[in-house]
């Protein structure tokens, strides 16, 4: 039903338009049922005074969580070793450059081929600036940040159904919505519709604010003209010399936009994990990780794959399986903390009580998968001028990411080129990886039509086939976390959990060091108390 400014128009109402034209408050809403909305609570690294009674502490899982609690407890006194899984540390902090290989559940082998430099990040790909406590680390550990450009006003917002199929930029979107939704709103302004909620005096101020915010001309219209096209950007931009005149762009119409349903993008980038500034390591997300393992890599033994983890009164023995040799050895300490992925964890036999076995059996894992692609050379930056951001599809690849760094720099780059969840994610990956990649080259050329000739080689990762996760994070439902959530971070005997999943930052770097911080020092309490 079109919107009649000559209408009453209750609070109500008025709190409908301005959330459909800024998204805000949906998304803070949507961001909170995940426990993603806040910003982390870290405050400093727990005190572990008093030394550590020459404990020893074994830490299984050598990823942000196992590391950063070998880390703060080595500092402490505390004897630590830990078992890890894989041949490098960092868990699902990995970055795949070219030369890595990498077998999947199912047995399909990838060899990264991208050229020196160009890199793809699987897991974790950004850090935002109120994650304090990854921050952190990464200043006290040399981790050079670079800006990771999350919104980019000249990338894409797409949809299949809308324009022809054709990609729209997402500055047109975005000024066309909040300008038509302005023009609308000031329209009701002026004729009282909002008398019962607005004040004469208030309203005044509101078409100012409508004004500003919708780049609407001085009598409040949002037409073709400069204030739009300072906004949206011009046909023909101003320059010098006899071509200087600029040439204004025309809006696309409301209901053009509307219909289109690009318009909820424009609060993609609003949550505050999105918020500028958001940045990521120099090189690539395992820069984290391997700055940990210059201070306790030594103490870590890799290609471990632990079979089972048995507690008694005075410790814990956790046995393992080399994976290269077959060979077959245990590891014994008085404290144990465990950062293996509950998927995982699910199907290794522990010796804990009802509470924790339950907790640890009732949280299912998100599949996501991620394709990386190679191509001859920068066509976004060179062909469209897009440097960084991420433009947005109903394709199923769901969303195309832009490099933030080497700007401009000759030769082949790498971006990502799909990043999907849940269906989509088990559909994609019931293909051959390179059936994958060549769907992900099919699709994105829908967006980008260079990528059938500049395209080089690609790799694809399904999280839900990496034999040591088996999923990409914990996807706690609102009950299972009431029912659950505090028996799996309690201490049970001698034995702690940490990861993203022990915390309420489900998917974030943030999750799993500030679960490890929390774990570490209890542990501590529990060993003075002793």
């Amino acid at each position: 039903m079109p919107f009649d400014p000559a209408l009453p128009v209750s609070k109500r109402d008025l709190l409908a338009l301005i959330g459909k034209a800024g998204g805000a408050s949906a998304m803070y809403l949507a961001m909170t049922s995940l426990g993603q909305a806040q910003a982390s609570p870290f405050k400093g690294v727990p005190g572990l005074e008093g030394g550590s009674k020459g404990a020893s502490v074994l830490i299984l899982g050598a990823g942000l969580a196992g590391l950063t609690a070998a880390y703060e407890l080595r500092r402490a006194g505390y004897a630590v070793q830990v078992l890890e899984y894989n041949d490098r540390v960092g868990g699902r902090s990995w970055t795949l450059r070219g030369g890595d290989r990498f077998t999947e559940l199912g047995g399909a082998t990838q060899t990264c081929a991208f050229s020196p430099g160009n890199y793809i990040n699987p897991g974790p790909w950004r850090i935002p600036h109120n994650h304090y406590a990854i921050m952190h680390y990464c200043h006290e550990l040399g981790v050079a940040l670079e800006p990771f450009i999350q919104l980019n006003y000249n990338a894409y917002v797409h949809s299949t159904k809308a324009f022809g199929g054709a990609p729209q930029r997402y500055r047109h979107i975005q000024a066309d919505f909040l300008g038509h939704v302005s023009e609308l709103m000031a329209k009701a302004v002026k004729k009282d519709a909002l008398a019962d909620t607005v004040t004469k005096e208030d309203g005044e101020i509101l078409l100012e604010a409508l004004r500003d915010l919708g780049a609407l001309d001085k009598d409040y219209r949002y037409v073709a003209g400069k204030p739009s096209s300072e906004r949206r950007g011009w046909t023909k931009g101003p320059g010098g010399g006899l071509s200087a005149e600029p040439i204004a762009s025309q809006p696309l119409t409301f209901e053009a936009v509307l219909q289109s349903g690009l318009w909820n993008h424009i609060s993609d980038s609003m949550g505050s994990t999105h918020h500028t500034a958001i940045f990521q390591p120099v090189g690539g997300m395992d820069m984290i990780p391997r700055a940990f393992a210059k201070q306790v890599g030594d103490a870590v033994r890799f290609n471990a794959k632990v079979t089972q983890i048995t507690q008694g009164e005075t410790g814990v023995t956790a046995a393992y399986v080399d994976t290269k040799t077959g060979a077959k050895a245990t590891a014994r300490a008085d404290w144990c903390i465990c950062t293996i992925p509950l998927s995982i964890l699910s199907q290794i036999d522990m010796n804990v009580g009802p509470d924790m076995a339950a907790a640890i059996g009732a949280v299912p894992y998100e599949a996501s998968l991620k394709v990386g692609l190679e191509f001859k050379r920068r066509f976004w930056e060179q062909d469209e001028q897009i440097y960084g951001g991420i433009t947005m599809t109903d394709l199923p690849i769901g969303q195309i990411s832009y490099p933030s760094s080497r700007y401009g720099s000759p030769g082949p780059a790498t971006l990502l080129g799909a990043y999907g969840f849940g269906a989509f994610a088990y559909e994609f990956t019931s293909l051959p990886p390179a059936e994958r990649v060549a769907r992900a080259v099919e699709w994105g050329s829908r967006i980008h039509p260079q990528y059938s000739q500049e395209f080089v080689s690609g790799v694809a990762v399904g999280w839900h086939r990496v034999p040591w996760t088996q999923g990409c994070f914990g996807n706690w439902s609102d009950e299972a976390r009431a029912e659950h959530y505090k028996n799996l971070c309690q201490i049970d005997g001698r034995i702690m959990l940490a990861g993203e999943h022990a915390s309420y930052i489900p998917a974030w770097q943030e999750g799993a060091i500030t679960s490890a911080l929390d774990a570490i020092g209890r542990l501590h309490q529990r060993v003075m108390a002793g």
